[in-house]
């Protein structure tokens, strides 16, 4: 048996069967000082796990979140505890898991404000491409805008109009800084050659609540969530922010039809903290993947009009490097600051 000063030299024998049985003994010898490894992969996890949501309750991402999560315990046979964590533009909710212990136990749901994060946050306390590792994404949810009954605006020809007449700037709503809607916001007044002030929350369930009580006047959000408001009339939908008329609002008029080219949606999916095991990272992948594909999740995303997005770490990994690269053209290019 090797020493730690290194294995002991050996004569290799001259006879061919001798020869053969020391490569198979050596060969089974690898095969199980690798074994622990494998067995520990196996048997994970051995205990709960958590799942941080940077969000208040009540959005888009806890709801696709928990509803995931859900299936994937069944499969994993461990209980899933969901978090909410929200603040500082999600910031806090994902430095908790970039430095909790990679040991297959934490993980965070991030969305598009992980990546705008790198070029609105300048000093962020994660490396955000190495001190997190993509495990799977989940869903995607169009972009409306929308506004209260009492503005009087129906569509962004009337938003020119009530900008007019106002004199002031109007307000806009966000799930927070950094998020898809303060970006889009901030594009929507660029290209409008308005000003509209920004109005940060800590998620979208409570910029909603104001939106819906007229303490501000629009707000990019979630169609899901805004979809029961639009339709009973308390909420009045200005525009679909999507390329073509969307088929789950397709008596909507998108923003480019009216002459606003706004694209904006809001994605989210699982990291884990750097570090992590791949075996640990690969199995959770399979179990997102599965329960995306699983008749309560897929019936839940086809009736709040939430699309599925599946694939492998790597894939995951290679998305939220482009979309770092493209919230940081935009930010860039509309000079937008976090506000205090």
């Amino acid at each position: 048996m090797p020493t730690s000063e290194g294995p002991p030299t050996m004569t290799p024998p001259k006879h061919p069967l001798t020869r053969r049985r020391l490569m198979v003994a050596a060969g089974a010898a690898t095969a199980l000082a690798a074994l622990p490894g494998a067995l520990h992969a196996q048997a994970w996890p051995t205990r709960p796990l958590r799942v941080v949501v940077p969000f208040p309750p009540g959005g888009t991402t806890d709801f696709v979140t928990r509803l995931v999560c859900t299936e994937v315990a069944k499969a994993l046979g461990q209980p899933i505890v969901v978090e909410n964590k929200p603040g500082a533009g999600t910031v806090i909710g994902v430095d908790n898991v970039a430095k909790s212990p990679p040991d297959g136990t934490s993980f965070v749901t991030v969305a598009n404000s992980f990546a705008a994060n790198v070029t609105l946050v300048k000093k962020l306390p994660y490396d955000p491409l190495k001190d997190l590792r993509p495990v799977a994404l989940m869903g995607m949810s169009e972009h409306v805008l929308a506004t209260h009954p009492g503005s009087g605006i129906r569509s962004v020809a009337d938003l020119r109009a009530a900008v007019r007449k106002s004199g002031a700037a109007l307000s806009y709503a966000s799930f927070g800084n950094g998020t898809s809607a303060h970006l889009s916001g901030a594009a929507l007044a660029q290209q409008m050659g308005v000003e509209l002030v920004h109005v940060p929350y800590k998620g979208q369930a409570p910029a909603l609540t104001d939106l819906l009580g007229g303490q501000v006047t629009l707000m990019f959000g979630n169609w899901p969530e805004f979809r029961s408001h639009v339709q009973s009339g308390k909420l009045v939908a200005v525009g679909m922010a999507t390329a073509k008329r969307s088929t789950h609002a397709p008596d909507i008029p998108t923003l480019t039809e009216q002459g606003v080219a706004i694209v904006s949606n809001s994605w989210n999916g699982l990291l884990a903290p750097g570090g992590t095991p791949d075996a640990v990272v690969q199995r959770m992948n399979a179990e997102v993947n599965r329960a995306l594909a699983s008749p309560p999740v897929v019936e839940a995303f086809q009736k709040g009009g939430i699309a599925s997005l599946s694939g492998t770490p790597e894939q995951f990994a290679a998305f939220i490097r482009a979309e770092i690269e493209q919230y940081a053209a935009v930010i860039r290019k509309a000079g937008i600051t976090l506000d205090t």
